[in-house]
């Protein structure tokens, strides 16, 4: 047994499908009824009153009075001889049985079996018909696809996203044909006046493609059921004239109501569930090819039912003459019999083959249909022409056979999951949840300030910007991260106070008004992508940008990347820094055009070797170049050339030896040189030509010994020196009288010269952690602007009293283990410990040192202790 709901459920599913039976389906479905009828009918009427009357058919001279008396073969022969002469009122003398015998052997002997079994043959061909008719809807290939098709189509229709965008639409359409009236005649306008309420009063509009005035009229849900047969029978709504747009495109203005958070995240999601149909779909046509079998199989079935039933009808009489071969028996060797069911047989069969003339007309047309039309593409044309949904693709394979078919049904069908294949129509319902989650108010609350205490803002992994995003007039900092469409309309020039802009893995197109607003304001653009094919061509003709970073692959296999190729950089006019992040094989030509105005160039290459520099050559302006990770071997010599170089950094490379330092006594305006993270294991005493340095730094490389040479640079300020295997410090250091920053950190030193605190009284960061000191001078207490000193890892037993003398250190400035401390007079270490009454002095930046404020000096000491 099953329950009345499946029967329900089962009504609806046949409902369903009539969305996809064209007309001359739904007819030839009618024509299969009336086929059923005919032939049940006719099959009940043999079951009931099937049966034939016989009565013998007597001599020309004999008549026999006993039925048992033998028959002259004289007799027999001329009853043979004569077997349509007719037995006029003659006795037979035979009994009841013996007329039902003979009725049951003729029937079975006499009657042909077309006129016994052709009901039942029919019948069983209208069953098989019937059971082809229906084959693609329950094929295992085709039936899912169906089912997920009209479930996709029944949400289409009653999702109120499809009544938003067709009436958005339609009110574009109807500003469009008021423009075109306007420019018309006035007699071409009543003309058209007419048509259109003639087309409304014939029924043939929706309210979903009449145009909606949000002022007047509140756009309603589609009425259209689950079932989708309704969904074109609603009258077409009048409503008021709206004004004239300049240009008839898809903007962001929307209907008066809104959508709830619900009905927009189902919108979403239908949104994806179509896509991931259509690229199911489109990947083959199983449902064209077995509705074309199963139409080419009723055509076929069709023929034969006709080849054969056709003779027959004729030979279905009312006579038949039967010879039993009962003699013996009745006395009679011929019968005359007559079947009781051949004129209503006749006249049913008739019917059945006129029904079955227009059912297999109806295949032909079928067949036709399929082969002269394109089945297996469909094309939203006709609504292009209308001006709806410019921009929904062309179907393929069998999602375009099933619109099809469904068009048979209802136009607008089409139209309406049209609306989920458009990807305008998804955009603006994007914009839309953009707009009602991503407010002007949330993007207020999510600005935070950068290191040079500029409004920053930034959003990650947004499907589209949202439209609040251009009303931040104060926005200083943009970093847009992972935005799949990141579009700058000409909104942006409200955000007058944008200076920087970070796009990470973001390919943003830029609107040509927004293009002009960003050549005037944008000073500083930062660019990460994985190929430099991402890079926008809007880039290149930033006309007032000054610094540019590009963070990505540079280079392809060939050597150079296809992203330098794709603009040129002449409109640069104003680039100032250049920082370059990748795997560059050589220095780009391109950066020839920029040599005028570049002063800052970095190269971060990423363990990648460079091969080429002498594309630096000709960057003679430049003042500042750092070349990291490049696994240079030896200095550069296009280096040479950049006489106006004031700042170069090498750091993180392959460098061994020093030999080239000498070529750079040219650079006469050198002042800071870094070196550190290679692998020297020796500075040359040509190190003393450099003689404008204030900074060097040789950091975390191999050297045993320093040079002499190395301390006639008078100038030198900040020496870094951390990271060496240097067991002495020579005494000349105290010739350094300008030096204010010294890191000797993680080296073999056991005692620090006195000339160090006797003559370099500007020194104010002071690092010896980590090396094999026994003991301190006692000279440090002369360092008086001593700020910072760093003496852990040592072999220090106690510090000295003079550290007293040594204000600056106040506040945390000694970083010492917490036992080493308790060495101290209990005087001078409060004096130590005592915060900073007044504002430090102003410090150099310094690697090795950070700028830790007094509590995380002091945080650091006591943590050191307690290790």
């Amino acid at each position: 047994m099953f329950a009345l709901s499946e029967l329900w459920s089962g009504g609806e599913r046949q409902g369903s499908y009539k969305l996809l039976k064209p007309w001359w389906e739904v007819f030839m479905d009618y024509l299969l009824v009336l086929m059923l009828m005919v032939s049940i009918l006719a099959g009940t009427l043999l079951l009931s009153r099937d049966g034939v009357v016989c009565v013998p058919i007597h001599s020309f001279s004999t008549n026999y009075t006993s039925p048992m008396d033998p028959m002259p073969d004289s007799v027999f022969t001329g009853a043979k001889q004569s077997p349509g002469s007719p037995a006029k009122g003659r006795r037979t003398n035979l009994d009841f049985q013996q007329y039902i015998y003979i009725s049951q052997v003729c029937y079975h002997e006499a009657l042909p079996w077309y006129s016994r079994f052709l009901p039942y043959v029919t019948l069983l061909h209208t069953l098989i018909l019937m059971a082809s008719g229906c084959f693609w809807f329950h094929f295992p290939l085709t039936s899912a696809r169906i089912e997920h098709f009209l479930s996709l189509l029944a949400k289409c229709c009653e999702s109120p996203w499809t009544t938003r965008a067709l009436s958005h639409t339609a009110k574009l359409d109807t500003r469009f044909s008021e423009a075109e009236q306007v420019a018309r005649p006035k007699v071409q306008v009543t003309s058209s006046y007419k048509t259109r309420k003639s087309s409304q009063d014939s029924g043939t509009d929706s309210p979903l493609l009449a145009g909606t005035d949000s002022a007047s009229t509140t756009t309603q849900p589609s009425p259209c059921p689950s079932t989708l047969s309704h969904c074109s029978t609603q009258s077409a709504l009048s409503v008021k004239e709206p004004v004239l747009p300049a240009q008839v495109v898809p903007d962001g203005s929307r209907p008066g109501a809104t959508l709830d958070r619900s009905d927009r995240e189902q919108a979403r999601a239908l949104f994806e569930r179509v896509r991931r149909f259509r690229a199911h779909c489109e990947s083959s046509d199983v449902i064209y090819k077995v509705y074309t079998a199963q139409t080419v199989f009723k055509v076929m079935k069709f023929i034969l039912i006709v080849s054969y039933t056709t003779p027959l009808l004729g030979s279905i009489s009312f006579s038949h003459v039967c010879q039993p071969r009962s003699h013996a028996l009745t006395g009679y060797s011929v019968f005359q019999c007559s079947h009781s069911l051949s004129s209503v047989l006749r006249k049913l069969m008739q019917a059945y083959i006129s029904l079955l003339f227009l059912f297999g007309l109806l295949g032909i047309y079928a067949l036709f249909w399929i082969f002269h039309k394109s089945l297996r593409q469909y094309s939203f044309q006709s609504l292009r022409e209308k001006g709806s949904m410019l921009d929904a693709p062309d179907l393929h394979n069998d999602l375009a056979f099933l619109l099809h078919m469904a068009d048979q049904y209802d136009p607008l069908l089409a139209q309406r999951l049209s609306v989920f294949l458009s990807p305008v129509s998804e955009t603006r319902l994007l914009e839309e949840s953009l707009e009602r989650r991503w407010g002007a108010e949330r993007l207020r609350s999510m600005i935070t300030c950068d290191q040079q205490g500029r409004s920053l803002l930034q959003l990650v992994a947004l499907p589209r910007l949202p439209p609040a995003l251009f009303t931040l007039s104060q926005l200083e900092v943009l970093k847009l991260e992972l935005i799949g469409d990141a579009k700058l309309t000409a909104q942006i020039s409200n955000m007058t106070a944008l200076r920087e802009m970070h796009l990470y893995h973001c390919s943003a197109s830029v609107e040509p008004g927004a293009l002009q607003h960003l050549q005037e304001h944008l000073e500083t653009l930062h660019l990460t992508f994985t190929q430099a094919t991402e890079i926008p061509v809007w880039v290149y003709s930033l006309r007032g940008l000054q610094e540019l970073h590009l963070t990505g692959r540079l280079s392809s296999e060939g050597g150079m990347g296809r992203g330098w190729a794709l603009g040129s950089l002449r409109q640069l006019r104003h680039l100032r820094i250049l920082v370059l992040r990748g795997t560059l094989q050589k220095v780009p030509g391109e950066l020839s055009e920029l040599a005028g105005s570049l002063l800052k160039l970095e190269i971060h290459n990423e363990g990648t070797r460079l091969l080429v520099l002498t594309g630096l050559r000709r960057l003679t302006g430049l003042a500042e170049v750092q070349l990291q990770g490049c696994q240079l071997e030896r200095l550069p010599s296009a280096l040479l050339t950049l006489t106006g170089l004031r700042s170069l950094d090498l750091q993180h490379n392959s460098l061994r030896t020093l030999e080239e330092l000498l070529g750079l006594q040219h650079l006469r305006r050198l002042s800071s040189l870094r070196l550190a993270c290679n692998h020297v294991l020796a500075l040359p005493a040509s190190v003393g030509v450099l003689r404008s340095l204030e900074l060097l730094d040789l950091a975390h490389n191999q050297l045993q010994n320093l040079p002499s040479a190395l301390f006639t640079l008078r100038r030198l300020r900040r020496l870094l020196l951390a990271g060496n295997l240097l067991e002495e410090l020579p005494a000349e250091v105290g010739a350094l009288m300008l030096l204010s920053e010294l890191d000797l950190s993680a080296n073999r030193l056991e005692r620090l010269p006195k000339e160090l605190f006797g003559s370099c009284v500007e020194l104010r960061c002071l690092n010896v952690a980590n090396n094999s000191l026994g003991s301190l001078p006692a000279g440090l207490g002369s360092l008086t602007q001593l700020s910072r000193l760093d003496v852990r890892g040592n072999s220090l037993e106690e510090l000295p009293v003079e550290l007293g003398c040594c204000f600056g250190l106040r506040g945390g400035g000694l970083l010492a283990e917490n036992w080493l401390m308790h060495t101290l007079p209990r005087q001078v270490r409060d004096i130590l410990q005592q915060p900073s009454s007044s504002e430090p002095p102003s410090r150099p930046n310094s690697d090795c040192f950070p700028n830790f404020s007094t509590a995380q000096w002091s945080f650091h000491s006591a943590l050191e202790s307690r290790i």
